[in-house]
């Protein structure tokens, strides 16, 4: 398990809102506040590690061709399970979510890509790269949510600060409304998107230049 490896792909060389462009129908919808994008992506990290974590520890019991289908069930049965634990204990944050909290599981299947990693790695490589997958597209999702709503709204933390207020940050008749319409999650993503990709491969070109040395 190559720990320094998996922590770069989740959250710059692999991640997968910036960089595999996975998920983004949540990324888009849920984003304009902070809570939204937060919520969203700690659901999908919990999810994702828990399924990696058990498809990795059965994957020597199950015979091949079934591992696919056996990786969509537990994750579909645990995004169900996520959907009602949210529900019963975040309600406000189930009602801002909508109907993407539901698809918990087929945000994770598409972001595991059907538990690939898991079904050729042992349990605590599983775990980690589901957490590392996981925090890659939280700190996406959650970063977009603070941009729009700051700039949608001029404020920051709404449901999450000063007693559900949040903390006003301008006045809001400077606000930028369009940013929290759907053009202004496109236009917001399109620029982290450029950011994550741009550490990236700044993060690459000690590798290139070591292999080109070698060549």
């Amino acid at each position: 398990m190559d720990l320094r490896k998996q922590i770069k792909e989740g959250l710059l060389t692999r991640n997968p809102a910036a960089v595999q462009l996975l998920g983004l129908c949540a990324a888009l919808a849920v984003t304009t506040t902070l809570r939204g994008g937060l919520g969203m992506g700690l659901c999908v990290l919990m999810v994702l590690t828990l399924s990696d974590g058990i498809i990795s520890a059965l994957r020597l019991y199950i015979p091949a061709p079934i591992q696919r289908i056996s990786g969509v069930l537990i994750m579909a049965t645990l995004g169900a399970v996520g959907d009602l634990v949210v529900q019963a204990f975040f309600p406000g944050l189930t009602e801002e979510l909508g109907l993407f909290l539901p698809l918990l599981g087929v945000i994770c299947i598409l972001l595991s890509r059907g538990g690939a990693f898991a079904w050729e790695n042992p349990p605590a490589a599983s775990l980690v790269d589901g957490v590392c997958q996981g925090v890659g597209y939280t700190l996406v999702l959650a970063l977009v949510g603070t941009v729009r709503e700051l700039l949608g709204r001029g404020c920051f933390g709404s449901g999450l600060l000063n007693g559900g207020r949040g903390i006003q940050i301008f006045s809001a008749q400077y606000v930028a409304g369009g940013m929290i319409l759907p053009v202004g999650g496109f236009l917001t993503l399109a620029c982290v998107v450029a950011l994550v990709r741009a550490g990236a491969e700044r993060a690459e070109r000690p590798r290139k230049r070591k292999g080109a040395a070698k060549g």
